[in-house]
């Protein structure tokens, strides 16, 4: 029988689809036990998900949006303007990096694999790391002086890493000689290609068991159920147009802050997103491909309408995402794009702020709006160099019927804490405060949630700190009355003496017993202070996350 000839029952599709589900996240597993590197391991900074022979996203395991909701984008343009899905073969890895080539930026490595049973193409496994470092001008990928795309480090266009099973060694070597941790990168991109394989595998014991035409169907019948749980979601919205804003600082190259303005417009069952009015791009690496900006309004767009259905491209089909060319949010080429996350927040927020006048009892105020990457060049005493890359995150909005949960990993990004106890067994740094910062949520009847304060003593004979943070002017706001969260702050103490430092700083030289100092902004207050509960506020004066 053919695919069209073909109509899963309920239970084979609820079978099926929890089947490629786990082969997603069989595949996050493999990464995660067989990575090298603390930001994959820890911080989990990778996404993995299972494609169907024609290169739509059927299933995903629960990972990072900002990856999972871009890679179909990525593998369209691969397939449309590089190397057609005809040509792919058994046994082919295709990779990529480039922003300007589907991918977002250079430190995000995506990788495909084409899956064959009898001669068939079935699917395509999908792994996406984040690695530590690229090369360019800056030790993890952050370089804050970048004006083009060049100098953040080395590009990769899609291309076979592996060729009918064979490893090119000498693509793979040429990579490896462009990073700072070769050893590091190469540990993490095998378990990529593990995972791939691990993928693959589940796919074609899928095959075996219930054909290739039947898992076809159930593909298809998979990405129509999450279109139809979308278009009913979007339905229920009142028709009409909704406007909002947010602000990045800034590039930290020229002045002012960058607007990013979005029109959300629900007509019937779809809904259409449009960034006309946002600021130009910057001359420094804070801009976005549309790859990211469109990747973080299916993130705000799924949230917003609370859909339940399996997360897959079918839930994209009814959301239609236009920026212009050369803005903020659909940078052109070669503009640098290493900081792509503080407008891909900002994005989300304004999406979500937008969806605030729809549903107000239902839309949080603004989370802390950033992810405060970071990264040290460390040089030890005996010539031995590491790079030391971690992100933090900050205090979630108020809910309209919920404090903001304090110092949570927005849905965005899905970050997760890398325990100081591993970072000070590989690292030479001693951490002398991880906490809350009280004072840091805004007020409101509900209260946003709290910032994180992390301080840290460098212990190494010399490195150079490097950071890509945000929302140290503009504060995560407040919705109904509530007020704005507490901006974010960095800073580095040396002999008693504390030095402010930008949100974008690259180079700083740190020498050894040097405090460096975050604090990661607070998420907004919902509703008017006034009406906060008694018994609440004094349950937050008994907790310390208030400051009479």
């Amino acid at each position: 029988m053919t695919r069209a000839e073909i109509h899963p029952d309920p239970i084979l599709l609820e079978i099926v689809a929890a089947a490629l589900v786990s082969a997603a996240e069989e595949m996050s597993v493999t990464v995660w036990r067989t990575s090298r590197s603390t930001t994959v391991r820890e911080l989990l900074d990778y996404s993995t998900a299972v494609f169907d022979g024609e290169g739509r996203n059927v299933a995903q395991a629960a990972r990072m949006p900002v990856h999972l909701n871009s890679m179909e984008l990525c593998l369209r343009h691969i397939v449309a303007h590089h190397i057609p899905l005809a040509e792919w073969r058994d046994g082919d890895v295709i990779v990529t990096n480039d922003p300007y080539c589907g991918g977002q930026h250079l430190p995000d490595f995506i990788a495909f694999k084409p899956v064959f049973h009898e001669g068939r193409r079935i699917g395509i496994t999908c792994v996406l790391i984040h690695h530590v470092d690229v090369g360019g001008g800056a030790a993890g990928g952050y370089n804050a002086h970048a004006v083009e795309v060049f100098q953040e480090g080395l590009r990769l266009p899609p291309v076979r890493i592996v060729r009918a099973g064979e490893m090119q060694e000498d693509l793979f070597a040429t990579i490896l000689q462009n990073v700072r941790e070769p050893e590091t990168f190469r540990g993490d991109f095998l378990s990529q290609i593990a995972a791939l394989d691990v993928g693959a595998r589940a796919m074609r014991r899928l095959a075996d068991r219930y054909g290739a035409e039947t898992l076809e169907a159930v593909g298809a019948a998979l990405l129509d159920h999450a279109e139809a749980a979308m278009r009913g979601a979007i339905s229920a919205l009142p028709d009409g147009s909704y406007h909002a804003e947010d602000f990045v600082d800034g590039d930290g190259l020229e002045p002012g802050a960058k607007r990013i303005a979005v029109a959300l417009t629900v007509s019937g069952d779809e809904i259409a997103l449009d960034f006309a009015g946002t600021s130009p791009q910057a001359k420094g690496p804070i801009n976005a491909t549309l790859a990211t900006t469109t990747s973080a309004v299916y993130y705000a767009v799924i949230a917003a309408c609370g859909v339940t259905a399996t997360v897959n491209s079918g839930c994209y089909r009814p959301i239609r995402v236009s920026a212009p060319e050369g803005c903020l949010v659909n940078a052109a080429f070669p503009a640098p794009v290493s900081m792509r996350m503080l407008p891909g927040h900002k994005i989300a927020t304004a999406v979500l702020r937008a969806f605030a006048e729809i549903l107000p009892e239902r839309i949080p105020a603004s989370y802390y709006g950033t992810t405060f990457n970071h990264a040290v060049n460390i040089r030890h005493a005996d010539g031995r160099r590491q790079v030391y890359f971690d992100a933090e995150l900050g205090g979630w909005g108020a809910h309209p019927e919920q404090d903001g949960p304090n110092g949570l990993a927005a849905g965005f990004h899905n970050g997760q804490n890398t325990p100081v106890e591993m970072i000070e067994a590989l690292f030479p740094l001693r951490f002398v405060r991880y906490g809350l910062i009280p004072g840091s949520g805004g007020a409101g009847r509900m209260r946003g949630g709290l910032g994180i304060v992390r301080e840290w003593e460098f212990l190494a004979e010399s490195g150079l700190l490097n950071t890509s943070f945000d929302v140290f002017d503009k504060a995560p706001y407040g919705l109904a009355g509530g007020a704005p969260g507490r901006c974010g702050a960095l800073s580095v103490t040396r002999g008693g003496v504390t030095t402010p430092l930008a949100a974008k700083t690259i180079g700083y030289p740190l020498r050894p017993g040097d405090i460096v100092r975050m604090e990661t902004p607070g998420g907004g207050g919902h509703g008017d202070p006034a009406l906060r509960d008694e018994a609440a506020r004094a349950a937050d004066r008994e907790d310390g996350y208030v400051v009479d």
